[in-house]
């Protein structure tokens, strides 16, 4: 048993600010908040003075873990620019838990992230939510995708333009996911019309799979967009194909907010 006495408390609950607030933690988990709560006899003490006590911080959006600090190249794994279209990516499988950036985030507080794919890509693969702290990235995991990584505007135009490939414009973004969905949709079809006769399934296709779980609403789509007019494509395509979305950046979402 671990109890912090002292200090100001924000339980981010009902209950509100606790100045003295004792926290309870048994086997990694908070077991009570409160103000004269019993100590358990033989529990370390730690006495947190006047500092002030918070729930561990959430980052919703993020690289950490896969765009590793001051490695340059070798750490460089959120962006994989060799196609515009890599829904099959899975951020788990670039992830080095011994990232500084993770390192430093929990020493700011910050104790979970969601992090992922960069903004190269017009569907750069499925984000993960994981805790900041832990030696082998499959324990270290809350959830599992928690998204598809989706991207908009200026960087996948950006980047293929320098290729000299599609896409390098905005409507070519578009017109690429689009075509995803549409072929995701069409090989869902395909499953479905043969769950009564294996012989005429389809071979596996590990894109199609990470699309349908967005199709199937298991996921959503989550659209990195900054302009107005990408904000309003990321929504115009996935009310067109009845998908979750979460706009990610959002910066001129107070342009288009009626």
């Amino acid at each position: 048993m671990l109890a912090i006495k002292g200090g100001k408390v924000f339980t981010m609950s009902k209950a509100g600010v606790i100045d003295g607030g004792i926290i309870l933690i048994e086997n990694g988990k908070i077991k009570a908040i409160g103000k004269d709560l019993a100590i358990p006899e033989g529990a370390q003490v730690i006495s947190a003075g006047r500092k002030v006590i918070t729930p561990g911080i959430i980052d919703a959006h993020c690289h950490a873990g896969i765009g590793e600090e001051g490695i340059g190249f070798e750490g460089r794994d959120y962006n994989e620019v060799s196609d515009p279209v890599t829904p099959h990516l899975r951020t788990i499988d670039g992830i080095n838990p011994e990232d500084v950036g993770l390192q430093d985030a929990l020493h700011g507080g910050i104790t979970t992230i969601c992090t992922g794919p960069g903004s190269a890509n017009v569907i750069g693969g499925e984000m993960v939510a994981i805790k900041t702290y832990g030696r082998v990235i499959d324990e270290m995991i809350i959830k599992n995708p928690v998204g598809l990584k989706s991207a908009f505007g200026e960087n996948p135009k950006r980047v293929y333009a320098e290729q000299k490939k599609s896409p390098m414009t905005r409507m070519a973004t578009a017109a690429h996911l689009r075509e995803a969905f549409v072929k995701a949709q069409n090989y869902l079809n395909k499953m479905e019309r043969a769950k009564n006769d294996p012989e005429k399934m389809p071979d596996r296709d590990l894109r199609m799979e990470a699309v349908i779980r967005v199709l199937k609403g298991e996921i959503p789509l989550r659209a990195h967009a900054h302009r107005a007019d990408d904000i309003l494509t990321a929504i115009r395509i996935a009310e067109e194909f009845g998908v979750k979305i979460v706009l990610e950046h959002c910066t001129e979402g107070h342009k288009i907010a009626d």
